[in-house]
């Protein structure tokens, strides 16, 4: 059996404010292996966002272990996490975070530029459906085509690990669901092993696994026998 991509043990986050210990994460426990596709599912302030940014190498925890195949993330320096992040991790994010000055195909350009490995941006923009919106601008495209974009960009270095924080947040239903399938299409075609947070308990559907997330930790884990497609969905 393949080892798990991540292994968290006992991980902890705790943030101090002036005197205040604030404790986000509460000993999580957590494998994924390569290839699923998870859903962390829970209330603000449940700690799955600390998590997340736990793994994609954003911020670091205060005590446990973490592990990315062989590499022990929680003993990694800036310098390495920073290489962990561009090599193996796209982020999406529920804001798009687009350069307004630049086509879609440039925003996406900007990753492929600096990655060991990448794809064509084209071909990226085409995988997730907007070959034929590749040179507009943000401002000329919709809020669900403008997260496409963000997809595009995230996918472009061919990471190993999608890590989407409320990607479908700011959108409608409808345009929700594309984003969804967006997500979905990817994860197969690239074999990405795709972590998507949400508060929107319905997308939990559309995945291998659930993780419950509720005061820092995980509450309980559903396995779903048959995933839906996204265009299945009721919002």
């Amino acid at each position: 059996m393949a080892p798990p991509v991540f292994a968290a043990k006992d991980l902890t986050k705790t943030y101090a404010s002036g005197d205040v210990e604030v404790r986000a994460l509460r000993g999580v426990n957590f494998e994924v292996g390569a290839g699923e596709v998870v859903v962390l599912l829970g209330p603000s302030g449940s700690g799955k966002s600390t998590f997340l940014n736990i793994v994609g190498g954003i911020d670091t925890a205060t005590s446990g272990d973490l592990r990315f195949k062989d590499i022990d993330l929680t003993k990694l320096r800036e310098r390495d996490l920073t290489r962990y992040r561009r090599e193996s991790v796209g982020f999406v994010f529920q804001f798009y975070n687009l350069v307004p000055s630049l086509t879609a195909l440039e925003n996406v350009a900007l990753v492929t530029e600096i990655s060991t490995n990448p794809m064509r941006p084209q071909d990226a923009l085409a995988m997730i459906g907007l070959e034929n919106r590749m040179h507009h601008f943000p401002a000329e495209l919709s809020g669900g085509e403008q997260q496409r974009v963000a997809i595009a960009r995230a996918i472009a270095k061919r990471p190993e690990v999608l890590l989407c924080d409320e990607p479908t947040g700011a959108l409608d239903s409808k345009t929700g669901v594309l984003v969804i399938e967006a997500l979905l299409k990817v994860s197969a075609e690239l074999s990405t092993t795709t972590l998507i947070i949400t508060h929107n308990a319905t997308i939990q559907d559309v995945a291998d696994r659930v993780f419950f997330f509720a005061d820092g930790n995980i509450s309980r884990i559903q396995r779903n026998a048959t995933r839906r497609r996204a265009a299945d969905l009721v919002w």
